[in-house]
C-alpha cells in the first residue's frame, strides 16, 4: 500500500508560491472544449432513516457501463445537501477539467444528503439537536443503504481499496468519524475543514499500526484564516507524534468553498493509483 506523509511547508511550497502554482486560476471554470461527466439524480430506499432519499451521481466522461470504477462518496456541510458541492462547489467542472488533463483516474462520485431524517433539508435551525444527530445517523444510512444501492446499480468495484470517502466542515468530520473507527469500509479518506462534530483522533484510533495498513491515504486540510483551523491541527499534531502516514495540507483561506475547490482539486489526485 502506498503510505506518505508530505510535510506542510513543502506541500504550501510546491503548491501555492510563484512559478511552481500547481493549481491553474481557472480550474474550476467549464472549459466547452472539454468532455463532460455525467450528473444523475437518484432515489433509493432508506431503512434506516424508513424514507426514500436523494442523492446525486457524477459518472466521468466516456463512462462505459461495461466497465468497473472505483467510487468516492463526497459529503457536504451543515447547510448544504446533495447538491452543495455541484452548485457551490463547482464538482463537475472541477472533474471535467483534471479528466482533460489526465490528472485523474476514472471514478463515480456519490453526492449523498449527510442529514439522515425525515425532513432532511437544510432549512429552519440548521443547528437543532435532532439535526445534528442526523449527520450521526447517516453512518447507518451510508453503510446499511447507499453503498449496497450505489453497488446494484452502478459498475463500481465492491471493496474497500476501490472506495474512498471525503468531506467538508460537518462532512470532514462524519468522513473522519465514520472512517477511523470502521477500517473495512474505505482505504481513502480526506477531512476538509473538518467541523466540531469530529472526536478526537485519540478516541478513534486505537492502533496506529492498523491504520497505516489499512489506509492509502489520510488526508487533513483546512484553511489558514479558518476559525476552526485548531480542529485540523489537533488531528495532525496527533497523527505525526503517533507516526501515523498522512498528508497535511495548509490552504489559504477561510471556511468556505474557495478552500473546498481546491481541496477535492487536489485530493481526487491522489486517488486509485
Amino acid at each position: 500500500m502506498k503510505k506518505f506523509y508530505l510535510p506542510l511547508f513543502l506541500f504550501t511550497l510546491i503548491c501555492f508560491s510563484g512559478k511552481s502554482q500547481s493549481i491553474p486560476c481557472d480550474f474550476a471554470k467549464p472549459q466547452n472544449n472539454n468532455q463532460h461527466g455525467n450528473l444523475d439524480s437518484i432515489t433509493y430506499s432508506s431503512k434506516t432513516v424508513r424514507v426514500n432519499r436523494k442523492a446525486m451521481v457524477y459518472t466521468p466522461p466516456n463512462f462505459d457501463s461495461t466497465k468497473s470504477y472505483p467510487v468516492l462518496y463526497l459529503l457536504h456541510g451543515i447547510e448544504g445537501d446533495e447538491h452543495a458541492w455541484i452548485e457551490n462547489g463547482k464538482l463537475n467542472s472541477i472533474l471535467d477539467n483534471l479528466y482533460a488533463e489526465g490528472k485523474i483516474e476514472p471514478m463515480i462520485v456519490v453526492l449523498p444528503n449527510g442529514r439522515a431524517m425525515k425532513n432532511d433539508r437544510a432549512e429552519g435551525d440548521i443547528f437543532s439537536k435532532e439535526k445534528i444527530e442526523a449527520f450521526s445517523t447517516f453512518e447507518k444510512d451510508l453503510l446499511n443503504d447507499l453503498i449496497p444501492f450505489i453497488e446494484k446499480e452502478y459498475p463500481v468495484i465492491k471493496d474497500r481499496e476501490h472506495r474512498a470517502i471525503a468531506g467538508l466542515s460537518m462532512g470532514g468530520g462524519q468522513s473522519l468519524n465514520f472512517e477511523l473507527s470502521n477500517l473495512e469500509q474505505f482505504s481513502y479518506v480526506g477531512g476538509f475543514s473538518s467541523a466540531p462534530n469530529t472526536r478526537p483522533a485519540k478516541d478513534l484510533i486505537e492502533n496506529p499500526e492498523t491504520v497505516n495498513n489499512k489506509l492509502n491515504l489520510l488526508y487533513i486540510s483546512c484553511g489558514d484564516e479558518d476559525d476552526l483551523l485548531q480542529i485540523s491541527e489537533q488531528a495532525h499534531n496527533y497523527l505525526e507524534e503517533n507516526d501515523i502516514a498522512h498528508k497535511y495540507v495548509l490552504l489559504p483561506g477561510g471556511h468556505d468553498f474557495e478552500v473546498w475547490k481546491k481541496n477535492v482539486h487536489n485530493f481526487s489526485q491522489l486517488l486509485f493509483k
